[in-house]
């Protein structure tokens, strides 16, 4: 039976093997999804060791934090949206190869025009974060056309270095492209999306309620118990609140695709995951 994992520091809340494994039921195919909590220090060595435990049935994993760079940077193929992110979150097997591609981007995006059916042409965005979560949606984000894009983050380096990766693109698309101090952060926006750590950590929110516009959406990547403080402050503000359970259930959807030729119902599995977490 061919086999994937998640592999990530933390992975046990992951419910990507349910998700797969449900994948998996509605559209007749054959495989076995885990997961494997790797050392922080030892992602290319876990890596192989899964690849050749697996016995040649290893097909693929997805990657969660804080690997995807180290994903990127162990592949032999890289997608070219894994490469302008420079991180990857699927890794596919092949002719003894590793293909590293990132859907992370395009799960986040289909969640909120499909599933949260808010159209993102046009609005303004505020990205918090510039890590390899950050880097895998900005391409996806630019893509969708919104006005402008505000990339903020603690360590104001990282952000103009991860506009200026995707000006060529921004330029492209006519999305104005922002590195304002996350310090001080002034102006409202449409879309706040929170790609940071902070919820995982318990962190407070890293901007103020100010940057809110009256119903704007407040985007927390983590979902579960780890996003319930970002969800009750963007209510407490009068933002409508979503979780990153719809961009967990897209990236996986477009990632069985990659691996399986055949795209899931991610509709229905995110429906009944939320059904299942309540």
């Amino acid at each position: 039976m061919d086999l994937y994992c998640v592999m990530g520091n933390p992975v046990e809340h992951s419910k990507s093997p349910w998700i797969h494994a449900r994948f998996a039921e509605l559209t007749g195919q054959r495989l076995h999804y885990g997961k494997r909590l790797i050392p922080l220090a030892n992602f290319a060595a876990s890596l192989r060791e899964f690849m050749n435990d697996a016995a040649g049935t290893a097909r693929g994993c997805n990657i969660t934090v804080p690997f995807k760079f180290e994903a990127a940077a162990v592949a032999t193929r890289v997608s070219a949206r894994a490469e302008l992110a420079r991180a990857a979150n699927i890794l596919s097997f092949e002719a003894g190869g590793i293909h590293a591609d990132n859907t992370d981007g395009i799960g986040l995006v289909d969640d909120i025009q499909r599933n949260a059916g808010l159209a993102l042409a046009g609005r303004d965005v505020l990205l918090i974060g510039a890590g390899g979560a950050a880097a895998g949606v900005l391409g996806p984000l630019i893509e969708a056309r919104p006005a402008r894009i505000a990339i903020a983050n603690r360590t104001h380096a990282k952000a103009v270095a991860l506009a200026e990766r995707h000006q060529a693109l921004a330029l492209l698309q006519k999305t104005e492209l922002l590195t304002p101090d996350l310090q001080g952060l002034q102006g409202k926006f449409d879309v706040i999306i929170n790609a940071t750590a902070s919820s995982l950590s318990g962190a407070g929110v890293p901007v103020p309620g100010s940057v809110l516009r009256p119903g704007a959406l407040a985007y927390d990547m983590m979902y579960g118990p780890a996003a319930r403080g970002f969800m009750a402050w963007a209510l407490e503000h009068g933002a409508v609140p979503r979780d990153g359970l719809g961009m967990l259930v897209e990236q996986a959807a477009e990632a069985f695709l990659i691996w399986r030729g055949v795209r899931p119902p991610s509709a229905q599995v995110l429906a009944e995951l939320r059904a299942v977490m309540e």
